[in-house]
This record gives C-alpha cells, sequence and structure tokens, in this order.
C-alpha cells in the first residue's frame, strides 16, 4: 500500500513496484490506509509529510493488536535529515510504526526496489511463521484428540516450585472432578501409603539420571476406593542440564490390574501352570500377530488403491471419448455403457480403500443420513445374510449432517456386522435415525444439535464389566482369529474427530444399542452444483492449456479429453518441466497440474508457477479427499478420477468465477 498524496511520490513508488512484479494500491488518507489493513498486507510506503499532522492514535492500536506472528513493515520517504538520530518527527514515527525503515529523498530507484523487496522478504518470513504457528495448534489438537480418545490424563511438574498442573482426564484418574484443585501434595497424599516412597525414589532417580519416569502405582480415592495408575514422564532440562521440568500422562490400570490379580490367583489353583502361562503368551503373539497383519494389509492396500485410482483415470476418460466417437454403433455404446459402470464402481470402491488405510484425510461436508443409509441396502443385505431382518425407522425432513460419509458408511457397516455375530440364530437389527438438541455439554459431548443414527439388536448382549472395555483397542469376545477389536474403537475415533459421540447401551440376553452421535449441518439445504444451460458456452473453445502429470498414461488420456473439448494442450510429466515451459515464456491461459508427483508435488509447482505468472488460472487434480496440512496453496480441486465432462465443468467453474469467457 502507498500513501503519498504530495506530488509524484505514489506514482513513481507504484511504477518501481510495478516494474519490479511488486502490485501495490494507492490510498488517499491515512484513515482509508488502517481501514484497509488487513493480514494479507505485505507492506507500506508513506511520505513524512503525509501523516505529520495527523492523528497516528488509530495507526498505532491497528499495529499494537496484530497476531503474535505479524511485524507489518514499514518504508517511510524523508526529505529533513533522513533518520530518527536526526529527525525528531522521524523518531516519532519510528515510535509509532516499530518495523519501519527512512529513505530519504531524493533516492535512487535501484536504493527503493532493493528496500522494498526487503521488505517483502521480511512479511513472507511472517506469513510462513504464522503457517507454522496454525500447524502446531493442528498438531496440539491432535495430541489432545489423541489423548482424549486413550482415556490419558496430560500433567507437567515444575521442578524447581514442584508445582503441577493436570488435566481433568488426569484428575478423573485419581477421582477428582474436573474443577477440583489438584497439586502436587494432594498428588502425594492420594497415593498408597505402601506405596509412597517408591514413587518418591522414582521421581529422585529421574533427576539424577535424566532417563524417563515410568511407575505404576496404588491410588486412594476420596471416597475411600483403591485403584491403580500407571505414570510416564519425560524430563526436560535446562541449558545446564538440569531436569527442570517433567511432562507426562497417566492412566488408569485398575481393570488391567484386577484381571491381573484374577490371572495370578487363577494359576495358583492349577497343577499346569507352566503350560498354562504358554497359552497366555500365544494368544498375545497371535494378537500381535492379527494387529501387524491389519497395519501391513492396510499400507499394502492404501499404496495398490491409490495406484488403482490412476488407472481408472485413464480408463474412464478414454472409454468416455470412445463411446463419443461410437455414439452411432448401439452395440458397442452399450458395451461402453457396461464397463464406465463397472470403472466407477471401482472409482468408489478406490475411495473406501484409502479411507480404510488412513491415506485420506477426513471430508466434512452436509450429508442427508436418510439417503446414505438407504444407499447401503444392498451392501448390509449380504454382509449380515438372510437370518438377520433389518428393519428401518428414517423419518421424513430431518437436517444434514455434517460428516465423512465414506467413514460413517463403514461405520455402520461395522455395527451392522457386529450385530450380525451377536445374533448367530437369526434375529432383528434395526438401524433409526433422530434429531436431538443437547442443551448443556457433557464429559463427552458439547451442547449443540445432532443427528442420531442408532443400530440396535437382539443378541447376546453385553455385561456391564464388558460393556466398559467394549471401546477399548484390540478389546475383543469374539474367537481368536475372527476379529481384530478395533471395530468399535474405530467408530469411537470417528465420533470424536467428526466433535460427536459413540454410546452404547446392553442388557444381557436382550441386545445391544449403540448411537452414534453426530454433528447437525448449519446449512440444511445441499448444495447442487447444475450445469450450465446447453447453448452457454463452458469456456473458449481454443484454451492453451498446460498439462502436468507424471503419469503418462493418465496424462495422455487427460490431453485426449482436453483437445476433443477444442483446447490446445501442451504436456509436461514433471514440475520441473512444466516450471521450464512457463519460464521460457510460452503463453498459456490455463495449468492443470496433478498433486502427487516425486520432486515437485502441484502444490509446489502452483506457488512457483504464481510468482512468475500471478494471475494464471491453476487447478489441481487429486485423488486425495484433502491436501496434506502445510501444503500452503489453495487451489481449485478436481477429483480424479474424474471424466471428460466433469474436467470440462471445473474448467468452466474456474473461469466464471474469474470473470473469463
Amino acid at each position: 500500500m502507498i500513501l503519498a498524496p504530495g506530488g509524484r511520490d505514489a506514482e513513481v513508488a507504484g511504477a518501481l513496484l510495478t516494474e519490479a512484479t511488486i502490485p501495490s494500491t494507492t490510498i488517499a488518507n491515512l484513515s482509508e490506509l488502517v481501514a484497509s489493513f488487513d493480514d494479507m498486507t505485505a507492506f507500506v510506503v508513506l511520505t513524512e509529510e503525509s501523516v505529520r499532522s495527523a492523528d497516528l492514535k488509530p495507526l498505532a492500536n491497528w499495529l499494537a493488536e496484530q497476531p503474535s506472528w505479524s511485524d507489518l513493515p514499514f518504508i517511510v520517504l524523508t526529505q529533513r535529515g533522513g533518520g530518527p538520530e536526526r529527525n525528531p518527527a522521524a523518531a516519532r514515527l519510528s515510535e509509532v510504526l516499530g518495523n519501519v525503515t527512512f529513505l530519504e529523498r531524493p533516492f535512487h530507484a535501484t536504493t527503493f526496489v532493493s528496500v522494498a523487496r526487503s521488505a517483502l522478504k521480511g512479511r513472507r518470513r511472517q506469513f510462513e511463521a504464522r503457517t507454522r504457528l496454525v500447524e502446531i495448534s493442528e498438531a496440539e489438537r491432535r495430541l489432545q484428540t489423541a489423548l482424549e480418545a486413550g482415556r490419558l490424563g496430560a500433567w507437567e511438574l515444575d521442578i524447581a516450585s514442584m508445582e503441577m498442573t493436570t488435566s481433568a482426564t488426569c484428575r478423573a484418574i485419581f477421582g477428582r472432578r474436573p474443577d477440583q484443585a489438584f497439586g502436587y501434595q494432594e498428588l502425594v497424599a492420594s497415593i498408597h501409603p505402601e506405596d509412597q516412597s517408591r514413587m518418591q525414589a522414582a521421581i529422585q532417580e529421574t533427576l539424577r539420571s535424566g532417563k524417563d519416569y515410568a511407575i505404576e502405582y496404588r491410588v486412594i480415592w476420596p471416597d475411600a476406593s483403591h485403584h491403580w495408575a500407571e505414570i510416564r514422564a519425560q524430563p526436560y532440562h535446562d541449558r545446564h542440564g538440569n531436569v527442570e521440568r517433567l511432562v507426562g500422562v497417566s492412566a488408569d490400570i485398575t481393570a488391567r490390574k484386577n484381571a491381573e490379580d484374577d490371572l495370578r490367583r487363577l494359576n495358583e489353583t492349577l497343577e499346569e501352570r507352566v503350560s498354562k502361562r504358554t497359552a497366555e503368551l500365544e494368544i498375545a503373539e497371535e494378537q500381535l500377530r492379527q494387529a501387524q497383519k491389519l497395519e501391513a494389509i492396510g499400507q499394502l492396500t492404501g499404496g495398490v488403491a491409490h495406484d488403482f485410482n490412476n488407472l481408472l483415470m485413464a480408463v474412464l476418460g478414454n472409454l468416455e471419448l470412445l463411446g463419443k466417437h461410437l455414439a452411432g454403433d448401439a452395440k458397442a455404446s452399450h458395451l461402453i455403457d457396461g464397463a464406465t459402470r463397472g470403472a466407477r464402481r471401482g472409482a468408489a470402491l478406490t475411495q473406501r480403500l484409502l479411507a480404510f488405510a488412513r491415506r485420506q484425510d477426513l471430508t466434512v461436508e452436509a450429508v442427508d443420513l436418510i439417503d446414505l443409509v438407504n444407499g447401503m441396502d444392498d451392501l448390509l443385505l449380504r454382509s449380515i445374510g438372510p437370518n438377520v431382518r433389518i428393519e428401518k425407522q428414517l423419518p421424513l425432513g430431518l437436517p444434514l449432517a455434517l460428516i465423512d460419509s465414506n467413514q460413517v458408511e463403514l461405520a455402520l457397516l461395522n455395527l451392522a456386522i457386529n450385530a450380525r455375530d451377536a445374533m448367530p440364530d437369526g434375529g432383528t437389527l434395526w438401524i433409526s435415525l433422530r434429531s436431538e438438541l443437547l442443551e448443556s455439554s457433557t464429559s463427552v459431548i458439547d451442547e449443540g444439535h445432532y443427528l442420531v443414527l442408532t443400530v440396535a439388536d437382539t443378541g447376546y448382549g453385553m455385561d456391564k464389566v464388558t460393556l466398559e472395555k467394549a471401546i477399548d483397542p484390540f478389546f475383543s469376545t469374539k474367537e481368536l482369529g475372527k476379529g481384530t477389536g478395533l471395530g468399535l474403537s474405530m467408530i469411537h475415533g470417528l465420533a470424536v474427530q467428526l466433535n460427536g459421540a459413540l454410546k452404547l447401551d446392553s442388557t444381557v440376553g436382550k441386545g445391544t444399542r449403540a448411537e452414534l452421535w453426530l454433528p447437525m449441518a448449519a446449512d440444511t439445504m445441499k448444495e447442487v452444483y447444475k450445469e450450465p444451460p446447453a447453448d452457454e458456452p463452458m469456456v473458449s473453445p481454443a484454451l492453451r492449456i498446460l498439462m502436468v502429470d507424471d503419469d503418462a498414461l493418465i496424462a495422455m488420456s487427460s490431453v485426449d479429453m482436453l483437445e476433443d473439448l477444442g483446447h490446445i494442450v501442451t504436456e509436461a510429466n514433471s514440475g520441473a518441466e512444466a516450471l521450464a515451459r512457463l519460464r521460457i515464456g510460452d503463453p498459456f491461459d490455463l495449468m492443470i497440474t496433478d498433486y502427487s508427483m516425486p520432486g515437485m508435488n502441484g502444490a509446489e509447482l502452483g506457488k512457483a508457477a504464481r510468482e512468475l505468472y500471478p494471475n494464471l488460472p491453476i487447478l489441481m487434480a487429486s485423488g486425495y479427499a484433502d491436501l496434506p496440512p502445510g501444503s500452503g496453496i489453495d487451489l481449485p480441486r478436481l477429483g480424479k478420477p474424474y471424466t471428460q465432462s466433469q474436467l470440462a465443468s471445473e474448467i468452466g467453474k474456474l473461469f466464471r468465477q474469474s470473470g473469463t469467457q
């Protein structure tokens, strides 16, 4: 922004910035300048006389309220003695502006451009710091979610003051309410007297050796009940190498300890104790093998699904073009239509496989749960078999839910399969939907509007102890090899990630009821993109397009589709090749790039291209729902695999939004 109302300063400064490919805006007065500020302002050029007699308080207030990452740079053009050491007025400005560079007139154009580039470079570093802060915030949120999902309490102990801070979950592990004070002295007092000296010795050993702190001890709650806690922590050292604080987690292991005690008492009464211990060991090894197998399958599935997604891209594109060329051949059209339907089903399957493999981030959108449930009829019928009858209660007029539809479909399928396994002789499976208003928050879910997806059965049911463990990872009541023990745990994690909850209720001999509470979308109407009328041109018939994809098969298919639409296409098989074509000045109206490419991904290519041509329209193609965190660029998206009509639609939408036809 340029504030230089007198003479030709604004005109000269703007011309120099334009020549240096730095866009600028000329501002009339100080009030307009302050009103125009936002987080994307790069730097400000102003003349000393433009603010000499002005009220600088609004400007000072804005600068004082900048975010922690921001320190907006100013370039002040002076003509009376230069900087603050010789110019009292400049000194006043320096105090108000903070991050300021004084440039005495007359100045050389090269000097001005150099100062401007330095200010821009510094501001870009601030933007990078903002991105890092956002990433750190997201990491903290994910950590908190993981702690809550794992029922782990967080705590921190300052060694110098012995002051301890604890999370609500940590306080609950020691029998305290979330709002109840719980410091280090209260912690020591709550430990069983026989375990206090062992706990203090473990603390001292960590302080002496710097090794991690790990201990299990008995805890006495305020109601006099006895429990077990497991505590782990890492020491943090000061610059002298001394431990200054411990940061760790706590977990309630009462159930595990009780189980161990029961097992120990049982083994003491058996004559074949050695063989029995060997059989505890075999089960644990088998569970480990099952977990490792599941992880390996997930990794393999993710890689295969991603590659298969790319193959389907080429198949669908070529089938669509082939259909246009054989439009008059009824038999060929019938065969092509069948192949296309099969390929689209394969595309839907790959999306579910990517979700299973956790290679795809959650795609949260407003979804009609009635359509979702009804759309799974065939899959549910095939999964639960003929002995189980399905009854649904899906009232009309329900609002939309804010969810990832693929993940909720997987959760519904898991719940249905669990219900089937609980009814080996047959029974009834109820699936229902309702809306709920939660007027106050609970320990597991916030207040608000929710859609509740209920799955209930008439099976064996669970007792209280089993129900309490049902969502623990790897806990299963099924026979060895018939369940991973991860189904309900994954559903619980999904519900938490969607800001909802999973509620379970069960009675032995009467069945189990699972309720998946899902947040209601604020807008209850679906956004439907309508194709433009046939007589409305999607885009100019001869756009010059740079098509970038490292997969030659996909690139060839996409080029064919674009050329069939009448465009002039140049193919590049890497980000480096695409940049080379842009640098030599090849004129392009649009760049379409894949995201996942070796060496330079699509986001990096997009940022580099925008530095060369800030106004170049760019369309990003990707088989994933969202770009990974920190990709650093926001571009229109084209989901893979795409058809020719989808490609034309996205290009048309992009140029309509930019006001170009």
